[in-house]
């Protein structure tokens, strides 16, 4: 553990919960892109495999069930809830997620560090979270207007990630043999997806103006 982890973690876990905020307490999944919640939950799901049979810390294993949990109770919101689900902005959340699982799959069958059932889900993990953000991204183009607690839960997802390439360039350096260039590349991969939206937060909030994605 060091502090780029720590913050990455941090930064992950607060994206959470502003995305459980907004659920919770306005009762709106507006401007949220259920394509992408189950795709973090496929992540989770195929990521924590171990979660009951390797047990590391006590912090490890907590993060692990407050991802998998709030992952799976947000997608359960959007499409269950009989007030949130009515916010659910269906017509532009159109992106056909489904076509990002095989890819990923087929890519981890060939691409992993072992070739083992638990290593191959795994770097599944890992492709599918690199894209995972997609349609949120391509939502947001389409509706533009962009509330406050939507734009801060993507922009803490980017920068958690961006976080942990930090945490990577570190353990480089002051670690023997830490090379995983999986993890490495993809988490390189979903960090410029997010450059565009970065570009244009970093932009509303220097000009003090509401966030706006061009179409």
């Amino acid at each position: 553990m060091n502090i780029f982890r720590l913050a990455g973690d941090m930064t992950h876990l607060f994206s959470v919960l502003v995305l459980l905020l907004k659920i919770h307490t306005i009762k709106s999944c507006a401007g949220i892109s259920l394509k992408t919640q189950e795709l973090y939950a496929l992540v989770f799901a195929s990521r924590y495999l171990d979660i009951f049979t390797n047990y590391i810390s006590l912090y490890n294993t907590t993060m692990k069930l407050i991802f998998l949990g709030s992952s799976f109770s947000i997608v359960w919101y959007i499409r269950y809830h009989k007030i949130v689900r009515r916010t659910y902005d269906k017509e532009h959340d159109t992106f056909r997620h489904y076509f990002l699982i095989l890819p990923c799959l087929l890519l981890a069958l060939v691409f992993h560090e072992r070739l083992t059932f638990r290593e191959v889900m795994w770097a599944f993990s890992l492709y599918l979270e690199a894209v995972a953000i997609l349609p949120q991204l391509v939502l947001l183009q389409r509706t533009r207007n962009i509330d406050n607690l939507t734009g801060q839960y993507v922009f803490l997802l980017g920068a958690y990630r961006a976080l942990y390439i930090l945490n990577w360039i570190y353990r480089y350096f002051t670690e023997p043999h830490f090379i995983h260039w999986i993890t490495w590349i993809s988490g390189l991969v979903q960090t410029l997806l997010y450059a565009d939206f970065f570009y244009y937060y970093f932009q509303s909030w220097k000009n003090n103006q509401k966030l706006h994605l061009p179409a």
